[in-house]
């Protein structure tokens, strides 16, 4: 690394002495590529901006190159296309059909709901929404069905958690005839480790000041933790699996390919079901696969991951791509994907812009550039933002274009207030970084919520989608409701605690963490866990607001919910997004790269 630990005094005594001239980088380290047998180097770099002007120090975060080469992407390849594979799959998905929903058969109440879970849990319940509501719709009434046993807490705690997930109005009360005389959850549950596993499941689907479902949290956690079982059960690698993240905050595609390896294992699971989700799971990577050569090509041709002018910033398509598969993996909505990449690429670039190489001169021009929307302020701009500048108004305006064509609404105000938003965030970021102010923990989150890029993306989404516009969801969408608020603080959140250790390194800004342990005098593990806590919090809240509102689709609040989950992810081990070399790979392979075989 160029400049180790240095402090930026240093740094800049060091600039000015070596005198390094415009566009002179030093190299730091080499990373092969996937696919190529070159190693490309991560750089840091010292440029003027012109011929005229002095020297300008500038930051580096020293990012490594993209790990996935051009090429080998282009080269993916999926045998699971074709008329063979889908006549297979649509006799799979009607013997599945009539098994689980004919209301004739002898699939009883309780293994029914399982089945849905099953199917949920699978990544194969986008099927089967219409029958899968129908069934609810019959049991919704009440848990005293006369095939239920109200004082099974697997049955109770899977019940309140499928219709909970599904939005049905259900009370927490269920689960008081579970409590002794002094309210208390009953010691003996303890050994009914399968019931306990269901309840801590469950009890992520709180909303506030749900006193019961808080104490059920705490009581199973506190029990699971010490299982007496043997390791190599799936029983026991179930509770390991829900205790490092539980089910209602994984990604989606990541827990449907765990599932059927965990079954496939167990051997336990309907035969046909468990092939149609493989089938299916393989069938769904080849359209991604599409997606993503579509998109690679795109970022080739637009130039700025390659562009020498911008060799500060991340070149993270792969991993843009890898994020919209998380908000959204449906067949049918590859235009919102491809739409999300495009977004996560731009919102990427512009965000090393502000965080690392712009100066604060710079950066205000920028946003003013931004906030104008007009092309004629490009030549106020040094080249390298001119260069961001047009990729930027380019594909906005041409995405707005699309939906005028299609769907008669001119959308171009609310696109480009969004990422005004988000420069005019990032440029209070930058100018707390050149002040050295750290913010009180409150004035922090009243800007990052916006400055993490949650309501760019999910403004953009709602039109990616191509659902009915009305003026009321516009009208919404402008003020950021409550739902885009929740997301994007959780996105914020999760980001903080995994990439601000790095960050604060670099010498960035301070992050939630930071700015608590200064407001408060605490240590990093108590500040740690009071932003967890944090994080579990606005889970409730956006629990709730998923069930009770009636403006957005059930499609867009899965979107909005499904950015919360993917942020999880991504930054579950650290910096998976900046650094994507470790679990980041794993999951691109397992998504978007390697199938299921089939048994």
């Amino acid at each position: 690394m160029c400049s180790g630990n240095l402090s930026l005094r240093q740094e800049v005594t060091m600039a000015l002495t070596l005198n390094f001239q415009a566009n002179t980088c030093l190299s730091t380290y080499s990373t092969p590529r996937i696919g190529s047998v070159k190693a490309l180097s991560n750089v840091r770099c010292r440029a003027n901006i012109g011929t005229s002007e002095s020297l300008v120090l500038r930051r580096s975060a020293n990012y490594q190159p993209s790990i996935w080469d051009f090429d080998y992407i282009q080269s993916l390849n999926s045998k699971y296309t074709g008329k063979t594979w889908e006549s297979r799959a649509k006799m799979l998905k009607e013997s599945i059909r009539c098994t689980v929903f004919n209301s004739d058969g002898e699939m009883g109440f309780i293994t029914r709901l399982e089945m849905i879970d099953h199917l949920g849990r699978l990544g194969v319940s986008y099927h089967f929404q219409e029958e899968i509501r129908k069934f609810l719709d019959s049991i919704a009434i009440s848990i005293n069905n006369p095939e239920t046993d109200a004082e099974d807490l697997h049955v109770v705690a899977l019940y309140f958690r499928v219709l909970r997930q599904y939005e049905y109005q259900i009370s927490p009360d269920v689960f008081n005839c579970f409590k002794d005389n002094i309210g208390q959850f009953k010691w003996n549950l303890c050994k009914d480790i399968k019931g306990m596993l269901s309840l801590y499941e469950a009890s992520h689907l709180a909303f506030q000041d749900e006193d019961i479902l808080d104490e059920a949290k705490a009581f199973t956690l506190t029990h699971l933790k010490d299982i007496n079982v043997p390791m190599a059960s799936n029983l026991a690698k179930e509770v390991k699996h829900s205790l490092e993240l539980p089910l209602h905050w994984r990604m989606l595609r990541l827990e449907a390919r765990w599932y059927i390896e965990v079954c496939k294992n167990e051997g336990k699971l309907n035969p046909a079901l468990l092939e149609f989700a493989t089938l299916d799971f393989n069938m769904v990577q080849a359209i991604h696969q599409n997606d993503l050569k579509e998109m690679t090509r795109w970022w080739e041709n637009l130039g700025l991951g390659s562009h020498p002018k911008l060799s500060f910033a991340r070149d993270r398509i792969m991993e843009n791509f890898l994020w919209t598969t998380g908000v959204i993996f449906d067949p049918q909505f590859d235009y919102c994907r491809r739409g999300l990449t495009k977004v996560n690429s731009l919102i990427t670039t512009i965000d090393d812009v502000y965080d690392i190489y712009g100066t604060l001169d710079e950066l205000e021009l920028f946003t003013a550039a931004v906030e104008r929307w007009d092309i004629s302020t490009i030549g106020q701009l040094p080249d390298y933002m001119k260069l961001c500048f047009l990729a930027l108004y380019n594909t906005i305006n041409e995405m707005a274009y699309v939906t005028l064509k299609e769907q008669g609404w001119d959308i171009i105000r609310y696109l480009k207030k969004s990422w005004a938003d988000l420069c005019r965030a990032y440029l209070i970021e930058a100018k707390w970084y050149n002040d050295n102010y750290t913010p009180t923990l409150e004035e922090y989150l009243d800007n990052a919520w916006i400055s993490i890029s949650g309501p760019v993306i999910l403004v953009h989404a709602y039109f990616f989608l191509k659902q009915e516009i009305t003026m009321d969801t516009l009208e919404c969408l402008e003020i950021y409701p409550k739902l885009i608020r929740c997301s994007s603080m959780i996105l914020r959140l999760s980001d903080d605690l995994g990439t601000s250790t790095a960050e604060l390194e670099r010498g960035d800004v301070s992050k939630s963490i930071q700015c608590y342990m200064n407001e408060n005098g605490v240590s990093e593990e108590v500040a740690r866990k009071y932003i967890g806590n944090l994080i579990n919090d606005i889970w409730k809240k956006m629990n709730k607001y998923r069930s009770h509102t009636s403006l957005f689709s059930k499609t867009y609040v899965g979107v909005a919910v499904n950015l919360a989950r993917m942020a999880q992810c991504m930054y579950q081990y650290g910096d998976g997004h900046g650094v994507p070399d470790q679990e980041t790979k794993d999951r691109v392979f397992s998504l978007l790269v390697e199938p299921i075989l089939l048994v």
